[in-house]
């Protein structure tokens, strides 16, 4: 449940941010009617410097260029992914635990108050190695060899729930692109249309067709390199996290062994 309210929140977040841009966007219509009273009272040697668009307004142009069906779905694909994407990595910073106190913490609590005592060390620890501590110490009245089997299943199911999500963000990396191309194609079979009903091939309308459909094209691969980054930030981190939990648990074994002996 907090892993949907988490997701909700980034995803109403990236919903405001969108909103607030658009809403600071100017009128296109008022822009374009000032700027042509602005080339009217201007001299025609002074016409030649033009006003910088900002860059959100050519982002509008170019979302409503493309079409809205394809660009409103490849939005939705970054903004999902994004959510996605961001609650993994909020998730997996929080999972990070510094193992080498972790064990210090465990292995002075055997000495001193015996496996109880650290017990209650992983209880009030967060994150999946010292859960996976905490299983590995509750099964060590029964041997090294269930320790060792406790540790290894409770760790396939931390290593589960570690790469949740992942799969939703390598499926919006695969769609994007796929979108894009298909709003490319569409686009040029309307700009054939347009070749046929005018009855000439003419270069302004196969320039202006193509140029609206290769708009989907890159919008699809800016929002799958988009996504792959973060997409490759995740798995790294998750690497990270079970090589520190294999190696944590190895040094918890030695450590229950030597107070067995």
């Amino acid at each position: 449940m907090k892993k949907f309210f988490m997701f909700l929140a980034v995803v109403g977040l990236i919903a405001i941010s969108a909103q607030y841009v658009s809403a600071q966007t100017p009128d296109s219509a008022a822009t374009t009617t000032s700027v042509a009273a602005a080339s009217t009272a201007v001299p025609a040697s002074d016409q030649t410097v033009q006003k910088e668009v900002p860059i959100h307004q050519q982002l509008k142009t170019k979302f409503i260029e493309g079409g809205p069906g394809f660009m409103a779905a490849l939005l939705l694909c970054l903004i999902f992914g994004l959510a996605i994407a961001i609650e993994r990595i909020i998730y997996l910073s929080l999972a990070s635990t510094n193992t080498e106190k972790l064990l210090k913490q465990i292995e002075d609590a055997l000495a001193n108050g015996g496996v109880e005592a650290a017990k209650e060390i992983c209880r009030n620890t967060k994150g999946p190695v010292a859960s996976i501590f905490y299983q590995g110490l509750d099964r060590s009245d029964e041997g090294v060899e269930m320790v060792e089997k406790a540790i290894s299943s409770y760790g396939s199911i931390q290593m589960s729930q570690l790469e949740s999500g992942l799969s939703w963000i390598n499926l919006f990396i695969s769609i994007a692109p796929m979108l894009g191309f298909l709003g490319t194609v569409v686009g040029l079979v309307m700009a054939f249309d347009d070749i046929q009903k005018a009855g000439d091939i003419s270069p302004n309308i196969v320039a202006g067709g193509m140029k609206v459909a290769l708009i989907t094209t890159i919008g699809g691969l800016i929002i799958a390199i988009i996504l792959q980054l973060f997409y490759s930030y995740i798995v790294s981190k998750i690497d990270s996290i079970v090589l520190s939990m294999e190696d944590s648990s190895i040094s918890l074994i030695d450590m229950l062994v030597k107070s067995k002996k």
